[in-house]
């Protein structure tokens, strides 16, 4: 067999090189194969034959090429590198970094290695660490940007945010028109809060790369958090062209269409997020797949596939942080703590400061770690004084973690879940050894780092335990928590409300995404038959009022009678609800805050029983307020009902009377009651624990 030239071998290592950077590691592979065939004593065609082999996944054939090249040239910093990256994706990151010192000690400050040192320990969580491997191999190349990259990477997990800014801006300057630059500059500003800067970086990175499809995805997720929903959306189908088996990406899209009230080609949109569910698609947002007409099983696939992605990306770091609970005896306070980025004037700190003010006791010490930072409302004041409140805004998920399993919490509840601002790269680490998924994400989690849901039994009956990966902790009262103590303003007059001086208000002030087009085709069922009737709505994102007028008169009713509110100020809204005749819930998924608002306000709700606990909760809250009769069995029945109901004022006017006269006794608003409850649940939650018990379904 002829031996190839240098000038021969020259060339096959460029082109080797080429193939690798263009991501075609199989063509690669196969010219290095037949390359080393003919040379089997170059090092560098066994180097880069490995690396191909390392890009395919055929670790074991990997390592064979590499250590091949490694007895050829013990001594080659390259080789060793490389086979500290295989020992990597084995899931040996502390053989690789003995590796690395190795060779460290035989090259003592030598750029590469410590590249790679820095690399293998961010792998296993050791972020100071490798901060200083970093740093150490800028001496030898103050010129390599992805040094000061990963220096960036390494302090945004620190939480060390303004030394990572500054060093993605140095990385950035070395590099202008790498679009990794950019995409790490995103991640820092994001974590700096400076959200449109953040989706603006994201942007130009897509702009740099524009056939990667991660970019403009997590631009549209930025750009959704800025307030920007139709750029949002515009970048999800972005996304979804350059790669439409994305589950994410569609998830998002459909989403967003849902929440800006366009409801073009939604139906095709929809079956095929549907399709990629069944298909056991990554990536689906459970969150969103909430809006959708599901079943329990179906959100309990959505969700399970999501977590198994969470999981397989969590389990290492996991097993490094080692989080082992801290044993407690019987007489010593259980700590329980509660995860959101909603605690301040938003519906979850709103409904949760009374109870959380009168929670704790000498017997349970009550925790909130918030994600957002202090808005300065009354709402973090209360819980400054009634908890130990931990600020975690900008903290990277591992750190938030070790802050929890610091403060020794033995009881976490999730409030977001898979909700905005999501908690699973928060939980998966398993900072507290029971974990409970509550209130802003109606349906199972579908992740074994969840324990427990809370609810109650007319949410989630029997029928619908299948549905849940987690145990069930059902309370005896609804499992929406209210604060008695919320007052509201005086009303305007209804024509400062836009309102009609006389005819029924019909209202339905939920999110845009739970208004979809079966509800609204409902609403104006029941318009065209009440006369004089108008409904009365939360003002949409851009287009979204217009594009509900327009369908409205598609129905055969006037646009006029849409009126659209603001939103409002807590005080303010209430105020406004004493002019709302009766609130229409939605199906699939249910009103909560703003159903508790409406019956605190003295406005009678009108929902049905869904098939799922997010379609349930309307029923929940009106049973346990003693106003069953106002749940529907079916579509039928709703809009018999509201259509009875506004056109019998007499009807109307008892019903609100009713609610007020009897808003003090009824258990819904009674937050004493709420706290006493949630306490026993946590206590027994948190006793099982103690005495080494595995979680059970509870009914108390």
């Amino acid at each position: 067999m002829k031996q190839a030239s240098r000038s021969e071998l020259l060339a096959l290592h460029h082109q080797l090189a080429r193939l690798l950077d263009r991501d075609d590691a199989a063509g690669a592979q196969a010219l290095a194969a037949r390359a080393r065939a003919e040379s089997p004593q170059d090092v560098e065609l066994a180097r880069l034959h490995g690396l191909a082999l390392l890009q395919l996944g055929r670790l074991a054939e990997a390592r064979a090429a590499l250590e091949a090249a490694a007895a050829l040239a013990p001594d080659s910093v390259e080789v060793q590198c490389n086979l500290a990256g295989v020992q990597l994706e084995e899931g040996d990151a502390e053989g690789a970094i003995a590796r690395l010192r190795a060779a460290l000690r035989q090259q003592p400050g030598h750029a590469a290695i410590l590249l790679a040192l820095g690399n293998a320990l961010m792998a296993i969580g050791r972020f100071a660490q490798a901060r200083e491997s970093y740093a150490m191999a800028t001496h030898g190349a103050p010129q390599h940007a992805g040094l000061r990259l990963n220096l960036a990477a390494a302090e945004l997990e620190l939480g060390n945010l303004e030394q990572a800014a500054r060093h993605a801006d140095e990385g950035l300057h070395l590099a202008p028109d790498y679009d990794g630059a950019y995409a790490l500059r995103a991640r820092v500003l994001h974590a700096l809060g400076r959200i449109p800067e953040a989706a603006e970086a994201w942007l130009q990175a897509e702009r740099r790369a524009p056939e990667q499809p991660l970019y403009p995805f997590h631009a549209g997720l930025l750009l959704d958090d800025a307030g920007n929903l139709p750029a949002a959306a515009e970048a999800f189908e972005r996304a979804l062209r350059l790669d439409a088996a994305s589950g994410a990406a569609l998830a998002m899209l459909v989403f967003a269409r849902r929440r800006l009230c366009d409801w073009r080609g939604l139906d095709e949109l929809s079956e095929r997020l549907h399709r990629a569910v069944a298909e056991g698609r990554d990536g689906v947002m459970p969150f969103a797949f909430l809006a959708e007409d599901a079943s329990a099983a179906e959100q309990r696939r959505c969700a399970t596939t999501f977590a198994a992605g969470v999981e397989k990306l969590a389990a290492g770091w996991r097993d490094t942080l080692g989080f082992a609970p801290t044993p407690r005896t019987a007489i010593e306070p259980l700590r329980v703590g509660f995860v959101s980025n909603g605690f301040g004037e938003r519906p979850i700190g709103q409904l949760l400061a009374g109870v959380l003010e009168k929670l704790g006791d000498e017997r349970l010490q009550v925790h909130v770690f918030c994600l957002a930072p202090d808005d300065g409302g009354p709402v973090r004041r209360r819980l400054a004084a009634a908890t130990t409140v931990h600020e975690a805004a900008g903290l990277a998920p591992m750190e938030v973690a070790r802050r929890v399993h610091e403060a020794g919490i033995e009881v976490l509840f999730d409030l977001r879940s898979y909700g905005g601002g999501a908690n699973s790269d928060l939980f998966e680490f398993r900072p507290a050894p029971v974990q409970v998924n509550w209130l802003a994400y109606p349906a199972t989690a579908g992740a074994a780092w969840t324990d427990y849901v809370l609810a109650d039994a007319v949410a989630l009956p029997a029928p619908l335990r299948e549905g849940f990966s987690e145990k069930i902790v059902r309370l005896s009262r609804c499992a929406l928590p209210f604060d008695d103590s919320v007052a509201f303003n005086a009303p305007p007059s209804r024509a400062a409300c836009g309102l009609p001086e006389h005819g029924t208000v019909f209202a339905s002030f939920n999110g845009h995404h739970k208004l979809n087009p079966h509800s609204f085709a409902r609403f104006m069922l029941i318009l065209q038959q009440v006369p004089d009737s108008v409904l009365w709505l939360l003002s949409g994102n851009d287009g979204a009022d217009d594009r509900l007028r327009q369908a409205a008169q598609l129905m055969e009713v006037d646009p006029a009678r849409l009126v659209f509110m603001p939103r409002l100020p807590q005080a303010e809204h209430l105020g406004r609800l004493l002019h709302a005749d009766l609130f229409l819930d939605t199906l699939p998924c249910n009103a909560q805050s703003t159903a508790i608002d409406a019956l605190w306000a003295g406005c009678p709700v009108l929902t049905w029983i869904g098939r799922t606990l997010a379609g349930r909760q309307g029923a929940s809250l009106l049973f346990h307020a003693g106003l069953p009769e106002l749940v529907a069995d079916d579509e039928d029945s709703f809009v018999s009902m509201a259509v009875h109901l506004g056109n019998d004022r007499a009807a109307l006017d008892t019903l609100r009377r009713h609610l007020r006269e009897t808003c003090t006794d009824n258990p819904v608003f009674d937050t004493a009651g709420f706290a006493a409850d949630l306490r026993r649940a946590i206590q027994a939650m948190g006793a099982r624990h103690r005495i080494g018990r595995p979680p059970i379904d509870l009914d108390l």
